[in-house]
Order: structure tokens, then C-alpha cells, then sequence
């Protein structure tokens, strides 16, 4: 019988795989894994996080920075996995981002639903497409390029 692909990321995953931690982890769990290819990210976005002390007082809205990072953040744990990562120290770098675009205010109570696929990759640099969604509607996309690079022992 042969081993079952892992198809779901739980947090202890999660951080077995990227080196991000609170409060810069912005990745809850990702489903829907497809090695090489593609995810699904999902950050539950809460009224009780530090960013909206200041974005913007009164009126917390997620910064759209921070939902290009949990594409990032996103994409660099199906990396992680499509690699054999896990438990490997690795280092994820941005490289670049473009063709950006913010559709719709994210904020507290909203599940930001991070799909990202592959459009290059199997090496040390990949670029992905990115989107964004809150309840089926389009918030944020964009395409970005990583590079990784794990420590030699």
C-alpha cells in the first residue's frame, strides 16, 4: 500500500515548515494541498491582532502588505512540503511581486482564503499566482517569485 499524499497542513505543520511565528505567522491551516502545484491558505482574521492598534483606529481593516504575506506564507508551505522540507530549518525570501491588486476591505471576522498555484518551480526559486478571497468574493491578487534555501548542515 503506498502512502497517501498529505492533502491538509495543521498549525504544528505549519511551523515545522516556515520559520514565521507570532505575530508574524499569518497562516491558520492549509487544505486542499496538491504537491507542486497548488493550496489553499486559510488565515482567520481577529479583532485582538496588534496591526489594528493602528490600521486604522476605529476602523480595522488588514493590511493589504500583511494578505500578499499569507499568500507568501502560504505558498512557501506547499513548497516546504513539494521539497521535503519539514524539519529542515528553511529560509523563504521574496524576490518580487507584481501585478497587484486590492478589491475588497478585509477585516475582524473575515476568513481569508489564501488559493495559490505554481506557475515555476521543482527549484530553488518559484513564482506563484496568488488570490485573495473572503466568502467567495475576490479581496487581493498578485503574482510573486521566492526563493528557498535550506541550511547545510
Amino acid at each position: 500500500m503506498t502512502e497517501s499524499p498529505v492533502t491538509f497542513a495543521d498549525l504544528a505543520l505549519i511551523q515545522r515548515i516556515i520559520p514565521h511565528r507570532y505575530p508574524f505567522l499569518l497562516v491558520d491551516k492549509v487544505r486542499d494541498i496538491v504537491i507542486n502545484e497548488s493550496c489553499v491558505g486559510i488565515k482567520n482574521v481577529t479583532v485582538n491582532e496588534p496591526q489594528f492598534t493602528g490600521h486604522f483606529p476605529g476602523m480595522p481593516i488588514f493590511p493589504g502588505v500583511m494578505i500578499i504575506e499569507a499568500m507568501a506564507q502560504t505558498s512557501g508551505i506547499l513548497v516546504g512540503l513539494s521539497m521535503d522540507l519539514v524539519d529542515k530549518n528553511a529560509n523563504v525570501f521574496f524576490m518580487g511581486v507584481d501585478g497587484v491588486k486590492f478589491r475588497r476591505k478585509v477585516v475582524p471576522g473575515d476568513v481569508l482564503e489564501l488559493h495559490v498555484r505554481a506557475l515555476r518551480g521543482g527549484g530553488r526559486v518559484w513564482k506563484f499566482e496568488g488570490r485573495a478571497m473572503v466568502e467567495g468574493e475576490l479581496a487581493c491578487e498578485a503574482t510573486f517569485m521566492a526563493m528557498f534555501d535550506v541550511p547545510k548542515a
